[in-house]
């Protein structure tokens, strides 16, 4: 008799059974475009031949650089040129190449706190120190930031790099007030250069996002932007905005040089998306799907676990709670521990909720489940459930 081979995984993230998993940030699969990006990808190859499967220039193809300098235009404070364009593998590969052109080796990255988690290991992998950018209530605080760079100077520390989640923050939503931003680069500009991580502009829900740091600033601001939120993760595709001094330098690195544009195929198809009408289309029901879920989920967990204080974003895809100590997993619901976000020890009474993974109707059971744990937390406590 044979014996049957285990099947390798296929996705990153397999749930555990009968587990309202909101720690993940991940799109719900019915709301990914399969069909839209089939017919791109069949379009494509039709017109484009071969000339999709071949190496590609360099900082993208020209018709994709040409509809994103257009589209960013629509979504922004200012439209860049093509020249100021570079397509990425996706924001984390944009966030590992442009920390490798910007650092070497025992450099301090200055981060927001809370900051995407994720972001903290690919700048880590460098082999820098990462440490928080003094905060306050509007985000980062530019003159005492400012002061910071000065005092590591003085002690010849390098601080070339301040990465920051500006607009629709992950994890906590939230998006620095426009005065704040212009304050922000002027104060920063010839010092250090920001990386902005604009990756959920375009889910907005309230009204327009606010105009990003690049568009506010003369030079000094790298702006990373993904099609992972808005089309699929799986694409590893996304683009930055920069001087087109810095795309240069960008387009001139080994990796690049070797293979040209980082994802010449996907790059192409997903013009076809853009210039067809496909991806406007799309990206209109997304936002009324995700402003529905943010909505569920807010609503349910007013309704049953009004311990949990939060405020509601304007955009992206998470609350941010702030919650009993211990509260992460129980009554099948799990959440993601606040401390992730943060460099310096933060985050220990909060949590990341996510609403992009699940419909409303198990949002609303993820919040009532909530509800349960946080009495049986009580009662263990012997406190009760509060009224």
């Amino acid at each position: 008799m044979g014996h049957t081979e285990a099947r390798l995984p296929v996705i990153q993230f397999a749930g555990a059974a009968g587990v309202l998993d909101l720690g993940w940030g991940h799109p719900d699969p019915a709301l990914l475009p399969v069909d839209g990006w089939a017919a791109a990808t069949a379009a494509t190859l039709r017109t484009a031949g071969w000339t999709a499967l071949t190496y590609g220039y360099a900082t993208g193809p020209g018709p994709l650089l040409e509809w994103l300098a257009v589209h960013i235009g629509s979504l922004d404070g200012r439209a860049p040129d093509p020249a100021e364009l570079f397509v990425t593998a996706g924001t984390s590969q944009g966030i590992d190449m442009v920390c490798a052109l910007l650092t070497r080796p025992g450099d301090v990255v200055l981060v927001d706190a809370p900051t995407y988690h994720l972001a903290l290991r690919i700048l880590a992998n460098r082999d820098v120190e990462l440490r928080a950018a003094p905060m306050d209530g509007a985000g980062i605080d530019p003159a005492a930031t400012v002061e910071l760079i000065a005092r590591l100077q003085r002690t010849g520390r390098r601080a070339p790099m301040l990465y920051t989640v500006p607009t629709f923050n992950n994890p906590s939503g939230a998006s620095v007030p426009p005065e704040r931003r212009r304050d922000l680069v002027t104060a920063l500009a010839g010092t250090t250069t920001i990386v902005e991580d604009d990756t959920y502009r375009e889910l907005a829900y309230d009204g327009p996002a606010p105009p990003s740091l690049w568009s506010a600033a003369d030079g000094g601001v790298v702006r990373l932007g993904s099609f992972s939120k808005t089309v699929g993760p799986g694409l590893r595709l996304g683009y930055l905005t920069a001087e087109a001094s810095f795309v240069r330098r960008l387009a001139t690195r080994g990796y690049v040089d070797s293979g040209g544009c980082l994802n010449h195929t996907t790059a192409m198809v997903l013009t076809e998306f853009g210039t067809s009408g496909g991806y406007a289309r799309h990206v209109a029901g997304l936002r009324e799907a995700y402003r529905e879920r943010r909505d569920a989920l807010a609503d349910g967990l007013r309704a049953h676990a009004p311990e949990l204080m939060f405020d509601v974003p304007a955009g992206g895809w998470f609350l941010w709670l702030r919650a009993p100590e211990g509260l992460v997993n129980g009554h099948g619901v799990a959440l993601l521990a606040g401390e992730c976000f943060y460099v310096d020890g933060g985050g220990r009474d909060r949590l990341r909720a996510s609403f992009s993974m699940y419909g409303v109707d198990d949002l609303r059971e993820a919040a009532r489940r909530l509800g349960l744990a946080i009495k049986d937390m009580h009662a263990d406590q012997g406190l009760g459930h509060p009224e």
